[in-house]
């Protein structure tokens, strides 16, 4: 957990100066002088300069980021620029693009969390942002949810160690922090409307924790959420912005919305949130309105200011002197990038020793899959990232196999399709690269005759506005509702030389098919393509597959899938025609190591044909370096999993009841209570297809000599570790608790207490430390509106995931 700064002992600061690094620590106040600064300023605003403050609106000046507060020059108050960033800060400028944040939480090393939140703070700062709109807290709870790759896990504690030492380095930087999305956001379907409805224990012992940690780490701001809590939008909530966060937490800083997820101006104001962004569609005119007719007290809206001004003050943003900006240090960023993405790779399978490659193994390779060639980056929606660079994992394990090495490649699966012949198509449009003028229309009225009948997929390349094509009179790509018009993935929307992608996938009969194409040139004019992929493409691209598969000592198949904001997945497959290539793959050579580019929990039907599988999640720019130095042995596989994975799309806590996902009648029920994740597994006797906490080796470890001790702030494990193999490894050492007899409520079967990633040199021992904290052993009563202490004989188990539990004790609370 991250070291705190206490109230008093930054009030007492020489001079009463509060320094950057102060600035991200918890439980910050505002010296005395800073205080009176911030309320001489609010005396000083207008009516409508302090509206202004409380909503967003358009940047004149354009970075590209995702909002702009203006701020009011009389008075020196500065603009802020807000900033997506869980993965890197998102502008129109390079930025390093970072290993997605389940792959950082997978390394179980929250000091790598800081270290992590220190690049994306020193980044945004240098790009000249002043808020990021991260890191995001919301636990895993359906493998389905869009956006689970933006975020930790599903095991809380475990977020709120995270959250804590990321929101440390960002705000260490002077970049203002804010968590999201508060709270129960924990799917993309319907979220705009969804009413989720849970019980204040499993509010409590889940999904808050992580923002308790949040605001106790002294974060900027926090986000609301766009669904409704217990029949109450998030983001007019009384109970979580008031009651919870402000009054219970002490949190000082300011509440924004999400973007567009404001409902209401008196009742958002009332319930405590403070700002509404992208613009003032309600704390605008509709705000100044409210004050004339006396439905809003001028007063609630001092309240709002002084918020936000007094986080600006934390940071040193109202002082003459703005704390400097500094210079951008893409080496830097990208050494951190490279070491996340190296901690956080999780071998899940590995049979006889296939990994790492050696001898043979390690010369005669080909490799497989789109996301082999083109670099899997990071997800799509408010997460995409425009990177330094991104190399290649052919080019990498090419390099790293060496002069001398044959390393083939075969596509496999076809993303982005194929060029259409020229006999399809009746003459006047060149579908592998029309040019549309500036300012000119250009259409085109022909026939596409295909040569059989086949299932056609009929992907688009554009560079400007989308050109309208209808086939047989039916839009092949039309304007998709909300967000999924923008975001749609970091990998199959954009082509390797930067054009946009959509797909459409229809059954064509051997006839003359009537293709109507409009295309616009714009300012700038524009480029577009149309290709294909067909059956029979598929269909030779895995006999290209399977020739290489056939030919090499081994293989390595990269298997992706592409999430993003603004949609859930349909089912934890594969997509695609993927499962068929693994299938076919492994058929002719059963040496084949699969590495995962997914964002979340995968179904794996294919798994025992193969030798090893390595999931990567959305690795960031230095992903192929990273992949290589796992494959070949370079560094040991130090990640494991954060989020059990199930075996298929029966078997794990949403499957089989609407009522929990995606919800019914516009209303979720978190009807698992306190068993989220690995919990809801063992309670229900299902058996997963890799628990939560699993990861392996390229060494071997021994756990022994356990003891428990316990201490006024709760309980002390302790226990040896040694590497027993020949080469250095890593383990995470994982303790679990079991429930406590005298709180007489519905318990885990075990909770995770503790934990401590261990790296050990061939041969050597530590001893290791692991403290289980009182609220990990206390349970939410709900009577007292409180925590209260699980006392009684409490079985303490140590082990290497949820289900590989070596030690066991047992102590009284």
């Amino acid at each position: 957990m991250s070291d705190s700064v206490s109230r008093r002992s930054i009030l007492g600061l020489v001079g009463g100066a509060v320094t950057m690094a102060a600035a991200g620590t918890a439980g910050v106040a505002v010296p005395a002088h800073a205080a009176a600064r911030v309320e001489s300023l609010v005396g000083r605003l207008t009516l409508d300069e302090k509206i202004s403050l409380l909503h967003g609106a358009k940047d004149p000046e354009g970075l590209g980021q995702a909002g702009y507060v203006p701020g009011v020059p009389r008075l020196g108050i500065p603009p802020l620029r807000l900033a997506d960033g869980p993965a890197g800060v998102r502008v129109a400028a390079r930025a390093t693009a970072l290993p997605a944040p389940v792959l950082l939480a997978s390394a179980f090393d929250p000091a790598l969390a800081r270290r992590y939140g220190r690049v994306i703070g020193r980044e945004g700062r240098a790009l000249r942002q002043d808020v990021l709109l991260s890191p995001m807290v919301n636990l895993i709870r359906t493998p389905y949810a869009g956006r689970n790759f933006e975020t930790f896990g599903e095991e809380p504690l475990l977020a709120a160690d995270m959250v804590a030492e990321e929101i440390a380095g960002i705000q260490g930087e002077g970049l203002i922090a804010t968590v999201k999305h508060f709270a129960l956001n924990n799917q993309e379907k319907d979220r705009e409307s969804v009413d989720v409805r849970a019980d204040e224990r499993t509010m409590h012992e889940t999904e808050l924790r992580g923002f308790e940690a949040a605001a106790a780490a002294g974060a900027g701001a926090f986000m609301g959420a766009y669904n409704k809590v217990n029949g109450t939008f998030a983001c007019e909530n009384k109970v979580l912005l008031s009651d919870t966060l402000r009054e219970r937490w002490g949190f000082e800083g300011w509440v924004m919305t999400d973007w567009f997820a404001q409902h209401s101006t008196v009742a958002a104001l009332a319930a405590g949130l403070d700002m509404e962004m992208p613009d003032g569609s309600h704390f605008g005119a509709a705000l100044k309105r409210a004050v004339r007719k006396g439905s809003v007290p001028e007063a609630r809206i001092d309240r709002s200011v002084r918020r936000i001004l007094g986080v600006m003050e934390r940071f040193g943003l109202l002082d003459a002197r703005v704390p400097p900006r500094p210079v951008r240090d893409p080496a830097a960023g990208a050494a951190v990038a490279l070491d996340v993405a190296k901690a956080g790779a999780t071998l899940l399978r590995n049979v006889r020793g296939m990994l790492p490659l050696a001898g043979r193994a390690a010369r005669d390779i080909a490799v497989i899959g789109p996301t082999g060639r083109h670099p899997f980056v990071s997800g799509g929606g408010s997460a995409h990232v425009i990177p330094d660079r991104a190399e290649s994992p052919l080019d990498a394990i090419t390099a790293r196999a060496g002069r001398g090495a044959d390393v083939t490649y075969a596509l496999g699966e076809d993303l982005y399709g194929k060029a259409i012949p020229r006999r399809a198509l009746t003459p006047g449009f060149d579908p592998e690269g029309q040019r549309v003028a500036a300012g000119k229309t250009w259409t085109y009225d022909g026939k596409l005759t295909p040569d059989e009948s086949d299932e056609w997929t009929l992907v688009i390349h554009y560079s400007g506005e989308r050109p309208g094509v209808e086939l047989d009179g039916e839009e092949l790509y039309p304007k998709q509702p909300g967000v999924a018009e923008y975001f749609s993935g970091g990998l199959v929307s954009t082509a390797p030389d930067g054009l946009n992608v959509r797909r459409a996938t229809l059954r064509l009969a051997r006839a003359a098919h009537r293709l109507r194409i409009t295309a616009k040139g714009g300012d700038q004019g524009q480029t577009f393509r149309l290709r294909r992929v067909t059956g029979a493409t598929r269909a030779a691209d895995v006999a290209e597959a399977v020739r290489a598969a056939r030919g090499a000592h081994g293989v390595v198949l990269f298997a992706y899938e592409d999430a993003t904001e603004g949609q859930d997945r349909t089912t934890i497959a594969l997509p695609g025609h993927q499962e068929a290539l693994i299938e076919a793959v492994t058929a002719v050579n059963p040496r084949t190591t699969v590495v995962l580019n997914t964002s979340s929990a995968t179904s794996m039907p294919w798994l025992r044909r193969t030798a090893a599988v390595l999931q990567m999640y959305y690795p960031g720019q230095e992903g192929a370096a990273a992949t290589a130095a796992v494959l070949f042995g370079d560094c040991d596989p130090g990640g494991r999993l954060t989020q059990t994975f199930p075996v298929d799309d029966d078997h794990h806590p949403m499957a089989g009841n609407p009522r929990r996902y995606p919800g019914a009648d516009g209303v979720e029920e978190y009807s698992e209570g306190v068993l989220v994740g690995y919990r809801w597994y063992d309670a229900e006797g299902v058996r997963p297809l890799f628990p939560f906490g699993h990861g392996l080796s390229y060494t071997t470890f021994d756990y022994r000599d356990l003891a428990v001790r316990g201490t006024g702030r709760g309980v002390d494990v302790s226990f040896t570790v040694r590497n027993t193999g020949s080469r250095d490894g890593v383990t995470v050492a994982q303790v679990y608790v079991g429930p406590s007899a005298d709180l007489g409520l519905t318990q885990a079967e075990r909770v995770l207490g503790g934990y401590r990633r261990v790296e050990l040199r061939a041969g050597e021992w530590r001893r290791v430390t692991v403290r289980v904290d009182r609220r990990t052993l206390s349970a939410w009563d709900t009577q007292r509106h409180g925590w209260v202490l699980g006392t009684g004989r409490r079985t303490i188990q140590v082990g290497t995931s949820a289900r590989d539990l070596i030690l066991s004790a047992s102590t009284v609370v």
